[in-house]
């Protein structure tokens, strides 16, 4: 579950880390008053307007501006607050239909009051899987793209892994202040910020911290000026306080239909749509489907309890998706009988109507002699098989028809 910069502020701050102030507006009058309730505590008129929405990026998309004096951020608040925002990380891309913006966040301007003296870094955590341990990467290089950075300055990006089971050692947030080139007070308070953040990181069950910029102002203050925060759905129920911050609003309506339906659910850009029951089924059933010359359109896990309602949700979850051009339906019948499944996708084909799109069924397990025979003599337009590469076959095949 991502949440809003802002948010992850929040966030951040509960936790003691150095953050931008700023407060999150829904209105060009509310963005007024914003400005006027900062510009008591600064030293400066200019303040920053941030559009709101789940993607990076958002100032190559005009999404982020300086305000100099109340009157202009009138302006730039009525421009910003309803546009359809692009970036390179919106649905599509810079040619995509971009992302609405309802939201925007005035922030103090923290470069000031010398601009030259101010230094940009960046620093995120994550979980390295291969390494099974957390990792802080980081760089001298802030405000950019990291990818480009490591990818041409390789050098220029470090990276320090942490035991989960140890936590963050008190040397190794030393040994990243002084990596990134820092002495005196800052190098003090950056160490302290990488404690804060990775408490944060760790307390709040994130998958992802990113901080970029993380800002040494000219006062040797070190802030997190923008933060992107990811953190395990899984972990949701311990925090009822954070999955209340869910915005449905940024995230995929197939998604969310998903959820509310019960369905582990992840869209991909294939070709064949997926219907399995466990997530290691899935797993081979997408890699049979690319070993068949296709590719997967979907991660879709109707669960052990697979009745009727269920399969038909899911079928229609799939159907959503246009580049579909099959269907696959891979069950085995443990917990769950094969010919429940299989009357299931029958009630469903004939309830959704006017499918035009192949689909395969294998169906092992429990009366899965059973279903096979609902299945051939249902009179639909239904393939069924019963070893895995027969399903692979057809698969193909289909397939073929489109090229």
């Amino acid at each position: 579950m991502n949440l809003h910069e802002y948010q992850g502020k929040e966030l951040l701050k509960s936790y003691g880390v150095a953050i931008q102030r700023g407060i999150v507006v829904t209105s060009v009058a509310e963005a007024k008053q914003a400005y006027l309730d900062l510009k008591k505590s600064t030293r400066t008129n200019f303040t920053v307007i941030k559009a709101q929405i789940h993607a990076g990026g958002r100032g190559k998309g005009g999404g982020v501006k300086l305000a100099k004096d109340d009157q202009q951020l009138e302006e730039i608040a009525g421009k910003i607050l309803g546009m359809m925002l692009k970036t390179p990380q919106t649905p599509g891309g810079m040619e995509g239909p971009g992302k609405l913006v309802k939201k925007i966040l005035i922030a103090e301007d923290v470069y000031a009051p010398d601009f030259d003296a101010c230094k940009e870094y960046y620093i995120s955590i994550l979980t390295d899987r291969e390494t099974q341990r957390n990792v802080i990467i980081y760089s001298t290089e802030g405000g950019m793209d990291i990818e480009a950075v490591a990818e041409h300055t390789p050098h220029l990006v470090h990276k320090e892994y942490v035991d989960p089971a140890q936590g963050l050692m008190a040397f190794q947030s030393r040994k990243i202040a002084f990596n990134l080139g820092l002495s005196g007070p800052a190098f003090k308070e950056m160490s302290k910020f990488v404690t804060s953040l990775y408490k944060a990181f760790v307390g709040s069950d994130a998958t992802l911290f990113e901080i970029n910029p993380c800002l040494k102002t000219s006062e040797d203050h070190i802030l997190a000026v923008d933060c992107k925060v990811s953190l395990d759905e899984n972990a949701l129920y311990r925090h009822p306080d954070l999955e209340a911050m869910r915005d449905i609003d940024e995230e995929d309506p197939t998604d969310v239909e998903a959820k509310n339906f019960g369905l582990n659910y992840v869209n991909l850009d294939g070709n064949v749509g997926c219907m399995v029951n466990g997530a290691g089924l899935a797993m081979a059933t997408m890699d049979i489907i690319k070993l068949s010359g296709g590719e997967p359109a979907n991660f879709l896990d109707v669960g052990g309890t697979a009745d009727a309602d269920r399969v038909e949700k899911a079928f229609r979850i799939i159907l959503k998706d246009p580049k579909v051009k099959a269907i696959l339906i891979n069950i085995f019948g443990g917990i769950v009988r094969c010919d429940r499944v299989a009357n299931g996708v029958v009630q469903a084909y004939n309830n959704i109507g006017n499918i035009h799109i192949p689909i395969i069924v294998r169906l092992q397990g429990t009366n899965a002699d059973i279903a096979k025979k609902i299945i051939d003599e249902s009179g639909l337009s239904v393939r069924s098989a019963i070893e895995l590469g027969e399903a692979a076959a057809i698969v193909s095949e289909v397939l073929k028809q489109w090229d």
